[in-house]
């Protein structure tokens, strides 16, 4: 009886489409167009603080769970250093950041307007963060500019400061104009 229940649950598995559950909203929709950066993408940073920094970096973006959340790392010189995972929660679209600063913010989209490829997140908890004060993510800003072109903006708080970075993305073989 288990090996016909496992033959159930793989071709249940198999024949499952990536389509989300309920009916089409905004935050299926803008899973969606995170799900097509699947890739390798390059780009630059710059980081508005206290301090102007800038550089280049990678990213790649991958679908897991079945297709119901998609992974993107942010990369700097060859090592994962932010990892983000971005899925939908009922009617929502949430975003779990594995900051480098070592706590996780949880974000959740707030404001989604897919014919302006706009995506803004809001803050919504956070773990392991050092105090209250320590600096972390509080939202991120989303623009799909083209299929082959993201921008992503990371803001930041902490010790009653804020900042901004900027990451400008283009997927990896293309043409940069």
């Amino acid at each position: 009886m288990s090996n016909i229940f496992l033959a159930t649950i793989v071709a249940l598995a198999t024949t499952t489409s990536f389509a989300t559950p309920g009916a089409d909203t905004a935050a299926t929709a803008a899973l969606g167009r995170i799900r097509d950066l699947a890739g390798d993408w390059e780009g630059t940073y710059q980081w508005s603080g206290a301090r102007t920094t800038a550089g280049t970096l990678k990213a790649s973006w991958y679908l897991t769970g079945n297709g119901s959340a998609v992974v993107e790392n942010l990369i700097m010189g060859g090592v994962p250093m932010m990892t983000s995972v971005y899925h939908l929660d009922g009617a929502d679209l949430r975003m779990t950041h594995f900051c480098a600063a070592q706590n996780q913010p949880r974000l959740k989209a707030g404001h989604i307007d897919m014919e302006h490829g706009v995506v803004d997140f809001d803050f919504v908890d956070i773990t392991n963060l050092a105090g209250p004060d320590a600096p972390h993510v509080n939202g991120l800003e989303i623009r799909f500019l083209t299929p082959d072109h993201v921008t992503l903006t990371f803001l930041f708080t902490g010790n009653g400061k804020t900042s901004r970075e900027q990451i400008d993305l283009r997927r990896a073989g293309t043409t940069h104009s």
